[in-house]
C-alpha cells in the first residue's frame, strides 16, 4: 500500500506542547461519564451542534456525523462539508467540524452536516485505499457522501430539493467525484483545494489527479466552484490549472478561483478564522447561480473571548509567570505565530501555545492541563494579555523558576516534561 502524505488544514491546528498527547476518542453515546461530559463541552449550543450516526455501506456501518442547524423544525437547505486525510491512521483523526464555514451557513439558514467517512475518527468500517489510482479513490470516498445525502433526504429538518456539497482537500476530490451521479436535490459542488497526494515510489500522483478530474468532468451532472490558493503547499497554481482544465475540457462545468497567498499555506484556508474573507464572496455568487439562499437570516452569537487585562504588554516576555529560560524562548516563538493564537501556563512551569484552527484557547488549555501536574491558565490570546491575577510575589516566582532552571556547572539532565516542545496536530493535506 502506498504511503499517502497528506496535509490536513495545514495552518489550522499548530500546537506547541509540553509533551505529546495521546489521542482522545469522542464518544457518540452520552452516558454519565467524564468522557461523555468532555464531548458535551465540545458541542456548540449556539448552532445546535449534535452528532448523529449515518448508515453507510453494508453490515450496519455508520458514519460519525456532526450536525449544525438553526433553531426550529425546518426544513432547511443543506450543505454537506467533507474532510481531508491526516497523516497516519485514519481512525486516529479527530472529528472534523469546519466550524467557521458551518457558522457562516447556519447564519444563512442552512443545516450543515460534516460526516467522517468510513474508517475515520469514530466512524465504522475501514478506510478504503486504492493507492495511486486517484480516480478510484475519489469514487470510493464519494460513496459515503452519497449515503449522507440519502440519510439527509429522510430527515424532516432537511429540504431535500436544495442541497449542496463541499469538500476540502481529499474531501474536495470526493465531492467532484460525487458529481458524476445524478442525485435528487443536489444543485452544486464546491471544491476547496481538492486532491490527494501520494509520495510512494512510482506514483505519478499529479498526472493521476489530472486524469481523475478528466474522468469526473466527462460524467459531471451539476455545476461546481473550485478554489485554490497561490501558496497552496500541495496543489499549487500550475497543478490546479491542469486539473481544472482537464475537467472542463472533458465536459464538466466548473469555475476556478485562484486566490492570492493566504498566510503560510493556502491549503488550510477553509479552517482558518480569517478564511471567510477569502471564500465567502465567490461562494455566495455560486450559490445564487444555482438557486441557493445567501441572505443572513439567523443571529449566531460569537463565542465569548477572554477579557483583556493590564497585567503586562503581550511582548513583555519577562512578565510571563512561572517560565524557565526554555519556556521564555518558547514564548518568544509564540509571539511570531499568527492569530488566532493562545498561550497557557501552569504554576509548575508547564506551558503550551496553539495557533490557528478552531478554539486555540481551549486547545492550549487542554493540552497544557493534560501534561502539567498543576492546573493551567491562559496567559495571552491573540495580541493581548488575559492573565487576571494580581502580580505574583516575586520571591514565589523566582523560586518556581529556579526549580526548573539547571544549576550552572551541573551535569545536564534530561529535560522535564514541562520543558519539552513537540509540534502536534499540524495540518497537512491530501
Amino acid at each position: 500500500m502506498p504511503n499517502t502524505l497528506s496535509f490536513r488544514r495545514l495552518i489550522s491546528a499548530s500546537i506547541a506542547v509540553v509533551a505529546m498527547l495521546p489521542a482522545v476518542a469522542h464518544l457518540q453515546e452520552l452516558p454519565a461519564t467524564p468522557a461523555a461530559e468532555s464531548l458535551k463541552a465540545q458541542l456548540d449550543y449556539r448552532m445546535n451542534e449534535h452528532i448523529v450516526q449515518v448508515p453507510a455501506g453494508d453490515g450496519g456501518v455508520t458514519l460519525e456525523t456532526t450536525v449544525f442547524q438553526p433553531n426550529g423544525p425546518g426544513p432547511f437547505p443543506l450543505i454537506v462539508i467533507n474532510h481531508g486525510k491526516d497523516p497516519g491512521r485514519p481512525s486516529l483523526q479527530p472529528r472534523d467540524r469546519f466550524y467557521y464555514m458551518a457558522s457562516a451557513f447556519v447564519k444563512r439558514g442552512y443545516a450543515v452536516m460534516v460526516p467522517m467517512r468510513q474508517g475515520f475518527s469514530n466512524s465504522g468500517g475501514r478506510y478504503r485505499d486504492h493507492g495511486c489510482d486517484m480516480t478510484a479513490n475519489g469514487y470510493t470516498q464519494a460513496e459515503d457522501i452519497r449515503s449522507t445525502l440519502d440519510y439527509a433526504r429522510q430527515q424532516p429538518w432537511v429540504d431535500g430539493e436544495r442541497m449542496v456539497v463541499a469538500g476540502q482537500s481529499y474531501g474536495g476530490l470526493a465531492a467532484i467525484a460525487l458529481g458524476t451521479q445524478a442525485l435528487p436535490g443536489l444543485r452544486g459542488l464546491i471544491n476547496f483545494a481538492g486532491g490527494l497526494r501520494d509520495d510512494s515510489d512510482r506514483c505519478a500522483w499529479r498526472s493521476q489527479l489530472v486524469s481523475a478530474f478528466a474522468e469526473y468532468g466527462s460524467k459531471a451532472t451539476v455545476p461546481s466552484l473550485w478554489m485554490y490558493g497561490q501558496n497552496d503547499s500541495l496543489f499549487g497554481p500550475e497543478l490546479a490549472g491542469r486539473m481544472h482544465a482537464s475537467f472542463v475540457q472533458a465536459g464538466g462545468r466548473g469555475r476556478l478561483v485562484e486566490f492570492p497567498a493566504f498566510k503560510r499555506d493556502a491549503h488550510g484556508m477553509l479552517a482558518s478564522r480569517d478564511g471567510e474573507k477569502v471564500w465567502l464572496q465567490d461562494t455566495e455568487r455560486f450559490l445564487q447561480e444555482i438557486g441557493m439562499p445567501t441572505a443572513v437570516v439567523v443571529d449566531v452569537q460569537s463565542p465569548p473571548s477572554p477579557a483583556r487585562t493590564d497585567f503586562a504588554q503581550v511582548d513583555d516576555v519577562d512578565a510571563v509567570p512561572f517560565l524557565s529560560e526554555h519556556g521564555r524562548r518558547a514564548y518568544r516563538e509564540y509571539l511570531t505565530k499568527m492569530t488566532p493564537r493562545a498561550f497557557a501556563v501552569s504554576s509548575s512551569g508547564g506551558w503550551t501555545w496553539a495557533e490557528e484552527g478552531e478554539d486555540p484557547d481551549g486547545r492550549a488549555l487542554a493540552t497544557c492541563s493534560a501534561k502539567s501536574k498543576d492546573p493551567c491558565r491562559l496567559y495571552s490570546v491573540d495580541d493581548y494579555v488575559v492573565w487576571s491575577d494580581e502580580r505574583l510575589d516575586q520571591a514565589e516566582k523566582a523560586a518556581v523558576t529556579a526549580s526548573s532552571t539547571p544549576v550552572p556547572g551541573a551535569t545536564p539532565a534530561t529535560a522535564t516534561s514541562s520543558e519539552r516542545t513537540t509540534s502536534v496536530g499540524s495540518t497537512t493535506a491530501r
